[in-house]
């Protein structure tokens, strides 16, 4: 076909220029440019050298013509206008060249389509098997691991923690940078852009036997890091609350494959957040977004990042005040929050479809001494919970909680200012982060 465009004569014009038509059939639909092929080879056998060159550069370019004119009515249009716009004079150029374009353009656009869809699939539902605590005469109780870590640690403030597949703990802290009065004015806006992102590293990977750091990343990202969860699939989901972003980054890579919010822009529109605090993901790739410090709402995204629900909205009566914390009971269909300043827990239903039926009812938890709460971990069919200063008479300690009585059943350890809670998967171990003093706990459950 590029030898007809360079006017080159050859005896195979016909057979070509179906190759050329064929071509256009693969986005166009087959049918309708089978019937165009037969009448432009009929008119071709019929006329000059010079004749068919110029007609076939006049139908070629009005098949592009025709092509773009049946997109704008297609659901192609929205992504591939700014594309051609783009083009800008190109339209005199080769118009095999204008097609190769956009038969590349279309090529990208699926495989967007299809590592979209790959994503999705990423995330297969699997039979739960949630541990089961219904047959135990009492729960299970934290213990604090002594000389745990081995050595110690100049951590920053420790803001989150959650459980690597190989069953490491992997911390997130602020490095030298601590929140204070000065670092958001009044609207929510960061003040210390200028100061540029933390440069220590944020992300650490400890160690489950001696508490070592194995592994570390994270640097020149991050400005006010708070929340961290690992999913099933190892994939890391980070909240900061200055740049107002929950990202997540897949194993083995630096950059985040999804990004929610907006870069330094507090909002409550669907395309942003104002200090989110936390994530949970479920096993079928549903993410829940705690958002956070301003809109007071959990937000519930599909696999690929897109909104599909808000927590609360009508006809639910349910106001939270600084949904600080995240956890999900799959099989009983419940997404616990950590309800900061209303000094309560709930459990919403989370609308997931699990292979237990409808789960259970909608849970709340609040009682005189619960405090702040700041974090939640689930296991099995409980919930354990850390609180933070709250009163004098208030002790600052860990709580188990049985979302199905909707009762304190147990309390255990004593910190400061505990800022995060994780279990592993099997229940083997169940760590807390504090900030002030900066030090992470390793607790066996016995």
């Amino acid at each position: 076909s590029s030898r007809l465009i360079r006017g080159e004569e050859h005896n195979n014009f016909p057979v070509d220029f179906g190759f050329s038509v064929l071509s256009l059939c693969v986005f166009f639909g087959f049918d309708l440019c089978k019937s165009a092929s037969t009448v432009i080879r009929k008119v071709f056998e019929s006329t000059s050298s010079k004749s068919r060159k110029m007609t076939m550069m006049m139908v070629m370019v009005t098949v592009v013509l025709v092509a773009m004119v049946a997109m704008v009515a297609g659901r192609e249009v929205p992504q591939a206008l700014p594309q051609y716009e783009a083009m800008g004079s190109r339209f005199g150029d080769n118009p095999l060249r204008l097609m190769n374009q956009y038969y590349e353009l279309m090529k990208a656009r699926r495989l967007e389509d299809a590592i979209n869809e790959l994503e999705q699939e990423e995330y297969q539902p699997e039979p739960l098997k949630p541990v089961d605590t219904t047959h135990l005469d009492s729960p299970p109780k934290p213990r604090a691991i002594e000389n745990w870590p081995h050595e110690s640690h100049e951590f920053g403030q420790v803001t989150a923690v959650s459980i690597n597949r190989d069953g490491n703990p992997v911390i997130f802290h602020r490095g030298h940078r601590t929140w204070t009065a000065e670092s958001f004015n009044a609207t929510n806006h960061f003040q210390l852009i200028a100061d540029g992102p933390i440069e220590d590293s944020t992300i650490l990977t400890l160690s489950a036997a001696t508490g070592a750091v194995i592994d570390e990343s994270g640097g020149g990202i991050f400005y006010m890091p708070h929340g961290m969860t690992i999913d099933r699939n190892g994939n890391m989901w980070l909240t900061d609350v200055a740049l107002h972003q929950v990202f997540k980054f897949m194993p083995g890579h630096d950059y985040p494959s999804i990004t929610v919010g907006r870069r330094f822009e507090p909002g409550s529109t669907r395309n942003h957040l104002c200090k989110p605090t936390a994530v949970a993901v479920a096993t079928t790739g549903e993410v829940f977004i705690a958002d956070g410090y301003c809109n007071n709402r959990v937000l519930k995204l599909n696999a690929a990042g897109r909104l599909i629900r808000t927590i609360p909205q009508p006809p639910e009566f349910l106001s939270l005040q600084v949904p600080h914390g995240l956890t999900l009971l799959e099989h009983l269909d419940l997404i616990c929050v950590a309800d900061r300043e209303n000094m309560r827990v709930v459990c919403p239903k989370a609308g997931l479809k699990t292979t237990f039926g409808e789960g259970t009812q909608a849970a709340t938890i609040q009682e005189p001494d619960l405090g702040h709460v700041y974090d939640v971990a689930s296991y099995g069919d409980l919930v354990y919970a850390i609180n933070g200063p709250t009163a004098d008479m208030i002790p600052v300690r860990g709580f188990t909680i049985d979302p199905r009585s909707e009762t304190i059943i147990d309390h255990w350890g004593k910190f400061q200012n505990p800022h995060s809670i994780a279990f592993c998967p099997n229940g083997s171990a169940m760590y807390v982060t504090e900030i002030g003093p900066n030090k992470i706990w390793k607790f066996e459950l016995v």
